[in-house]
């Protein structure tokens, strides 16, 4: 079992029994003694409060109060956060933005700096603006979950992004682009790309993009992106 998986099976077990043993963990996760004392250690370095009672009819016990300090989001999931609240706030419905901001940055700061600075390189390409009324959205479907993970190093490392899609008529065709911003427009979001066949910007709707793949090797530069008025980063 990976180290963070193993970490969280060990919490939700003082969660739900309350006390316990080192070795009823190590039975339960499949785990060394040695190695439990060593996750032990590490959450309480995270802010997990974990209380050791020596002797017969002791054992570990978790703080019913503790919480995890620092965090082990990913920085794709922190920035799934950021933009379905920043597509939210464009909408004009999300409620509490005082409270979803401050948690936010609590995130953020809690971040290892190597995980900063790619959040941060994300954050900016993302924009969001007002979708013109005349716009069918109708038809809006489902975004493939594999796009998320794959903007992480399209954008990061600035890699190429080829993928499948389906424009407005149903055609089909293979696009290979380099990814310079995301445009939330809500409902819809966007991939603001420069198509180096067509030798021009275009916006894919990322409902209909289809098997992501970064090109591994392959580089390109920035380019200013020109939006309507009324678009603005996050």
């Amino acid at each position: 079992m990976k180290t963070r998986f193993r970490q969280d099976a060990i919490v939700r077990n003082l969660r739900r029994n309350g006390m316990t043993t080192i070795e009823a963990l190590a039975t339960a996760v499949g785990a060394s003694r040695r190695t439990i004392i060593r996750d032990i250690a590490a959450l309480r370095d995270e802010g997990y409060v974990i209380y050791a009672e020596p002797g017969r009819g002791g054992g570990l016990s978790l703080d019913p109060q503790s919480v995890q300090m620092t965090t082990r989001l990913s920085v794709a999931e922190v920035f799934a956060l950021i933009i379905g609240i920043s597509s939210m706030r464009a909408a004009g419905n999300l409620p509490f933005t005082n409270l979803a901001d401050t948690g936010l940055a609590k995130i953020e700061k809690a971040l290892p700096a190597e995980k900063l600075r790619d959040l941060r390189c994300l954050l900016d390409c993302l924009y969001v603006g007002p979708l013109a009324p005349q716009v069918d959205i109708s038809n809006m479907g489902e975004m493939d979950p594999a796009l998320l993970q794959a903007f992480e190093p399209a954008f990061i490392k600035q890699q190429l992004l080829e993928f499948q899609y389906c424009d407005a008529k149903g055609t089909e065709s293979e696009r290979r682009v380099e990814p310079q911003a995301m445009l939330i427009l809500p409902p819809l979001w966007y991939l603001v790309a420069w198509d180096p066949l067509r030798q021009d910007f275009r916006h894919f709707r990322m409902d209909r993009i289809s098997e992501p793949v970064c090109i591994e090797g392959s580089t390109f530069r920035r380019r200013h992106v020109p939006f309507d008025d009324g678009v603005r980063p996050v």
